[in-house]
């Protein structure tokens, strides 16, 4: 009580009313949208027409729809494909341009210019890549070493390892400067004194390196385990989820849902149903590896 009438005697209330602009915008543009996401999970409605209360029959459609199983594996397949292909670049390529003496500055430059290529762009340009005949990008360079063309986005085998590596391409950019900015509080006297004791480039890089970025590397990988469970762009733009559903990812299947012809569209009960376990799922595995990663970070 007597710390209540402090707060209201001194600065509080003066406090929260330049505060209260900002409370209402944040409110409006985020609080309300999530609240009016979950209520729509448990209700049948177009947004034209009034809503329909149906409880659970939203889930219910969601879990039993055998499109559901493959969008998942499919989600599964290309974050593990990123983490093992995806995870490793920006900090290798980070590690290499903090060695550098000169132009550092124009390799990180270079480094980020794919996140600032619009989508449509990058998507013509990488098509012209992924061109499954002879002329094809990267179908003439395999040519060069014997190897026949592969049909990369017209294959269910090759289409979500084609995706990854396009998205690996277009997002390494931003983690290589997260990178870098952490590389600069890495004492140089480590390096010096590992110099001195005759320690090689794999030895500093592990022993010096990687400890000092382990909080970083921790943050990097649960932001790139949360974007590939979101994957849309990419199989939306170049595949819009084929060939025979090798791409269709859970974010597809919730636009489908909403939007797409592959389920009829319409049906924004059962996307934003979808989109609430989705959440609700990141949400608990993103709590339970802080929960087991809380001691390496430190």
């Amino acid at each position: 009580m007597v710390r209540a009438m402090r707060w209201v005697r001194g600065s509080g209330p003066a406090t929260l009313l330049f505060l209260l602009p900002m409370l209402l915008v944040f409110g409006l543009f985020s609080w309300w949208p999530i609240a009016r996401t979950v209520v729509m999970a448990f209700q049948q409605t177009n947004l034209v027409e009034p809503a329909h209360w149906v409880g659970l029959d939203n889930f219910h459609r969601v879990l039993t729809d055998p499109l559901l199983p493959t969008a998942i594996r499919n989600t599964a397949v290309f974050a593990g494909l990123a983490f093992v292909f995806g995870y490793p670049v920006p900090l290798l390529l980070a590690v290499v341009m903090s060695d550098l003496r000169r132009l550092r500055g124009l390799y990180a430059a270079l480094a980020y210019l794919p996140v600032v290529v619009p989508p449509a762009v990058a998507v013509l340009l990488w098509q012209f890549f992924y061109d499954a005949t002879d002329t094809g990008v990267f179908n003439t360079a395999l040519g060069w070493f014997g190897i026949g063309p592969v049909p990369w986005l017209v294959s269910p085998h090759w289409v979500l390892p084609a995706l990854v590596i396009q998205a690996t391409w277009a997002a390494a950019g931003g983690t290589v400067i997260i990178y870098l900015a952490a590389l600069t509080s890495v004492p140089r006297e480590l390096y010096d004194a590992a110099q001195v004791d005759g320690a090689g480039v794999l030895r500093k890089l592990w022993h010096i390196t990687l400890p000092h970025l382990r909080g970083i590397m921790l943050v990097t990988l649960i932001l790139q385990i949360i974007g590939t469970a979101q994957v849309f762009l990419e199989p939306y733009l170049f595949t819009d989820g084929g060939p025979d559903n090798a791409s269709l990812t859970v974010l597809l299947l919730i636009y489908n849902y909403a939007f797409g012809s592959t389920t009829g569209g319409g049906d924004y009960g059962d996307a934003t149903a979808l989109s609430l376990m989705l959440a609700v799922a990141l949400a608990l595995l993103s709590w339970l590896y802080f929960r087991l990663t809380r001691s390496w970070s430190e």
